[in-house]
């Protein structure tokens, strides 16, 4: 994809990075994995994908062979995910693959899952699922963080997890089980792959968002589960991105059409891990986006950030491939648009994402701003109606026509990604050059183009698909096709695609919003 034009107010349309010829240094082990492909079953919030990979000379293809729905829905009693349904298209996915394969004489080689973070599901010794999995937008776990940190002093929980304080972390969600005796959690994407192989484990880069997994060690921190009366054994052991969970169960392989020697694979099973393991960088010295339902915003490190300044600013160090830190923030994202769109499609109003933004990107900088991070957006709602309200509270007034509502989400968004940033290299005492936006809000050349001028960085944005790259490409060293670390994998990434980039406009101008994030 050509570079894009960088004016203020470029025309926002949609932006698809697409597979390219360039030439590059090729990274491929030999002619023998000519016809090996790699699935990569790649699920957010809002919906998930079944992908196929090939990783050819140095570049990787990609190619969607089932797209299918998620979400939450009112089950028992709170929000869940319908897990049934979700494996049902996983396994209606993977027979999609099985057969876009043999129709070309291809065989796939592994599986890799990787999907959001926090949730789980309780799973007996008979390895029944004892319910529906719990959402992270279900508001039980809020009356449990004041009894966890009755128990555990927040300082002290973050000086060994590093882990961003967020209502909804596993740990507080853990603490509104009643029993847990006799069951093991397993984390979404440890889940699928428990049903698919029989295997019980947990996948590192997801552990790390629990609450209850030490940040330097890089293995549980028992003591915190002991100290919440939690079984030692609650979750399975940890195995890292690139090891072999196992493979298929006869029964899947016979309703999937793969053979029961098909491997699964640990991939950065943190949707956010893959994503910026297929950043396109070539240095260390860059800011990311993963933008998204959320936006994780931050830089990658070689060793966590355990500072009291680092907790009072709400950082988190999760676990990245090959060891890697990602130091971040969750800042709101793109939740907030398509619930604008959710509630104005219920009221008969259905106009084109194009159209909202070329809209928005007609109306002039210094718009009203609002906390994207606030708790109040979490839940489902009337979100027009509580982005209005947002702004009445800081004094000022947004007009009803969607398109200052979308203006005023883009514009809070970008800055909240420059605060966070800004955050991020003061705390990790570094400096970024460039600012990479990877995932569906790289497509957004409005938001792009407002990230530039709030930063003052040139800003790469691309590739979309950067979660299912990272989950393919991970596979594909395991399998040997590419071999080397992060560099490598990220050097078929930039021979792969042709991203757009964006320079400010304008020097970025003082956020009036406070640091720290909300949540």
């Amino acid at each position: 994809m050509s570079t894009e034009p960088s004016a203020t107010n470029a025309a926002p349309a949609l932006v698809v990075t697409n597979s390219s010829a360039a030439p590059a240094r090729s990274l491929s082990a030999g002619s023998v994995f000519a016809g090996s492909v790699f699935a990569a079953v790649d699920i957010g919030a809002s919906s998930g994908r079944v992908i196929l990979g090939h990783v050819i000379e140095g570049r990787a293809e990609l190619e969607t062979v089932h797209r299918f729905p998620n979400g939450v829905k009112e089950l028992d009693g709170g929000l869940r995910w319908d897990f049934d349904a979700l494996f049902a298209e996983v396994l209606t996915g993977l027979a999609a693959a099985a057969t876009a394969a043999a129709a070309r004489g291809e065989s796939i080689a592994s599986i890799g899952i990787d999907t959001w973070a926090v949730d789980y599901g309780l799973v007996n010794a008979a390895g029944d699922l004892v319910a529906a999995p719990f959402s992270y937008r279900d508001d039980r776990s809020r009356a449990a963080v004041a009894r966890v940190h009755q128990l555990l002093d927040p300082a002290r929980l973050y000086a060994t997890t590093g882990l961003q304080f967020l209502p909804f972390n596993t740990i507080y969600q853990l603490a509104t089980e009643a029993h847990l005796d006799g069951l093991q959690a397993l984390l979404i994407p440890d889940l699928i792959g428990f049903l698919l192989t029989g295997q019980r484990r947990t996948e590192a880069t997801n552990a790390s968002t629990t609450g209850l997994f030490d940040a330097v060690a890089g293995e549980w921190a028992t003591e915190f589960l002991s100290a919440l009366g939690l079984p030692k054994d609650l979750f399975p052991p940890l195995i890292q991105p690139g090891e072999t969970v196992g493979t298929l169960l006869p029964e899947i392989a016979e309703r999937t059409g793969l053979t029961a020697a098909t491997k699964v694979v640990a991939v950065g099973s943190h949707d956010t891990a893959s994503a910026v393991a297929a950043v396109p960088a070539e240095r260390r010295n860059f800011a990311y986006i993963s933008s998204g339902t959320w936006s994780l915003v931050g830089v990658e490190l070689s060793h966590p950030v355990l500072s009291e300044a680092s907790r009072a600013a709400n950082f988190t160090n999760e676990r990245g491939v090959d060891g890697t830190i990602r130091y971040l923030r969750n800042v709101g994202g793109l939740w907030l648009l398509s619930e604008c769109q959710r509630t104005w499609a219920g009221e008969g109003y259905r106009p084109e994402l194009v159209e909202l933004l070329d809209a928005a990107a007609a109306l002039p900088p210094g718009g009203p701003l609002i906390n994207a991070d606030d708790p109040y957006f979490i839940a489902p709602a009337n979100m027009p109606d509580r982005i209005r309200a947002a702004v009445r509270n800081t004094g000022a007034v947004l007009p009803e026509h969607p398109a200052h509502i979308v203006r005023c989400i883009l514009d809070s968004l970008a800055a909240g990604y420059a605060r966070t940033i800004a955050d991020a290299e003061r705390l990790a005492d570094l400096s970024t050059e460039v600012v990479h936006i990877v995932g569906g809000g790289s497509q957004n050349r409005l938001l792009c183009q407002l990230t530039a001028d709030a930063t003052g960085k040139r800003v790469i944005a691309g590739p979309v698909e950067a979660t299912a790259l990272g989950n393919v490409l991970v596979q594909a060293r395991a399998a040997g096709v590419v071999s080397g670390g992060l560099g490598e994998l990220r050097a078929v990434v930039r021979a792969s695609q042709h991203p757009a980039e964006y320079v400010p406009a304008r020097r970025p101008a003082p956020s009036p919003m406070s640091s720290g994030g909300a949540l």
